[in-house]
């Protein structure tokens, strides 16, 4: 192990989790996100001897996920119950007054599944009503005469395995140098900080400010390979993402029939991916309630005015000239329609340069330890609502009066952001605040001036420069 792996291994005694890709191995071809692989990997560890229990981590997988043979099984034996681990999106049927659930891994669909009366009453599940949810579900088919049969969730428990404490985790991170500190979280993302330049670090981080600050909005473009989707995908349950296909106002944001709040109001963050390939139902629709929304987190459709604070992300290829540079000024050229107006793209606070990040080699898979996903992520979903941070960039910041007002909101919370990353110890110590006034509020700086430059060549009307705010002396 190196320094920093004893360092970690000694802080974060029950948070941290060590990571070799050998030991990954024993989940190919199971389709579980990163958080249950750590929880299983730490819970087969012997603290002592540090060694894994690979049959045992099989024996659970066999034992409680998914297989695509427990839907024949669960009719094949009705009033059975049969647990598994597993994924459910839960949704309301207004016309028959019931919540519908959905197994997508089981292959049990919406029109199938119904969750029990008896369960949305009790205090696990009446969060059910409508979202996404990880945890250990209770399943049984139940057999109707002159209907058909259906298959209910009787029981669940979510997937929460850990006390997440935000104290604990901020006194922690005096114990590490900022280079160190930076360190830890790129293995928390996965990736080998060894294999990273401290650029490319910090570059890599910027992905993850929609995990700590609430209504944040970006955009990354990058070639295929350089672990984009996989850093929203496979690090947190509170987000969505989406690839391709048809997205509708109804899915996004409301559904005027079911009367029901799409997913921007259930997730700290949605992402849609591989946005080249997407399609939108009424793209005009869609524009007009972007731009509300992106610029205030409200919306309106019909008669119904929501609120959100999930940040939007969209993601998308773009093509390299030989040098690894776009090949066109322009870099939006390909988006779809929707994103062809300067107003909309003025709402996104920050744009990520993706092709300064490498693409993904075997160089880059994390080894040694970090941070277990499940309990990053909470810390990551905890630090979204804590308002000293924000205070302290609007008093250490020094704002010029003539700042434009948009530039203005998304420097401030894409440094906001980044503190909370890289910097969760507020108040700074004396020497960090040199380090705060480059790794954040000059990254913020510049993920904003990509936005304005990419404005100026949409539209002349657009100022490429960016306000001189800087951090009082």
């Amino acid at each position: 192990m190196t320094q920093l792996d004893e360092k970690i291994k000694d802080i974060f005694v029950e948070e941290s989790v060590y990571k070799d890709d050998r030991v990954r191995a024993i989940f190919s071809g199971w389709n579980i996100p990163s958080f249950i692989k750590d929880w299983l990997i730490n819970r087969y560890t012997d603290k002592m001897s540090g060694k894994i229990d690979k049959e045992g981590i099989l024996e659970f997988l066999e034992r409680y996920m998914p297989w695509r043979g427990l839907k024949g099984e669960l009719v094949n034996h009705p009033y059975r119950s049969y647990k598994v681990l597993a994924r459910i999106i839960t949704e309301p049927d207004v016309k028959k007054g019931i919540i519908r659930f959905h197994i997508p891994d089981l292959g049990i669909k919406p029109e199938e599944g119904i969750v029990s009366s008896k369960l949305l009453s009790n205090r696990e599940g009446k969060h059910l009503s409508m979202g996404e949810f990880w945890g250990v579900c209770e399943l049984t088919y139940v057999k109707e005469v002159d209907k058909p049969g259906y298959i209910e969730l009787s029981n669940f428990k979510p997937f929460k395995p850990y006390k997440v404490n935000l104290d604990y985790y901020v006194e922690a991170r005096k114990e590490f140098t900022t280079q160190e500190w930076i360190d830890v979280l790129i293995k928390s993302m996965e990736f080998n900080p060894n294999a990273l330049s401290f650029d490319e670090k910090l570059l890599l981080l910027c992905r993850l400010t929609v995990f700590v600050e609430p209504n944040l909005n970006l955009i990354e473009l990058a070639p295929k390979g350089t672990g984009k989707s996989y850093v929203f995908s496979n690090l947190s349950k509170y987000g969505w993402i989406m690839s391709g296909g048809f997205v509708s106002r109804a899915k996004l944001f409301y559904d005027l029939q079911k009367k029901a709040e799409g997913i921007i109001s259930r997730y700290d963050f949605v992402v849609i991916d591989e946005v080249q390939t997407v399609k939108f139902n009424d793209e005009n629709e869609i524009r007009g309630i972007l731009k509300s929304y992106l610029e205030n987190g409200t919306y309106n459709v019909g008669d119904f005015k929501g609120v959100s604070a999930a940040g939007f992300v969209i993601l998308g290829n773009i093509q390299l000239t030989e040098e690894r540079k776009p090949k066109q000024r322009w870099y939006f050229e390909e988006l779809p329609n929707v994103f062809q107006e300067s107003a909309l793209i003025d709402r996104f606070h920050g744009f990520i340069e993706g092709w300064k990040l490498p693409r993904f080699n075997e160089s880059l898979k994390v080894k040694g330890y970090a941070l277990n996903v499940e309990f990053f992520s909470d810390i990551l979903h905890m630090l979204r609502g804590k308002g000293e941070y924000s205070t302290f960039v609007g008093d250490i910041l020094e704002i010029p009066v003539k700042a434009d007002t948009r530039d203005k909101k998304a420097i401030v919370k894409l440094t906001t952001a980044l503190l909370k990353l890289i910097f969760p110890n507020i108040p700074l110590r004396d020497h960090e605040i040199k380090e705060f006034k480059n790794f954040c509020l000059g990254l913020a700086k510049d993920l904003r001036k990509v936005v304005k430059e990419q404005l100026y060549i949409m539209d002349a009307e657009y100022n490429k420069e960016i306000p001189d705010i800087r951090v009082v002396a």
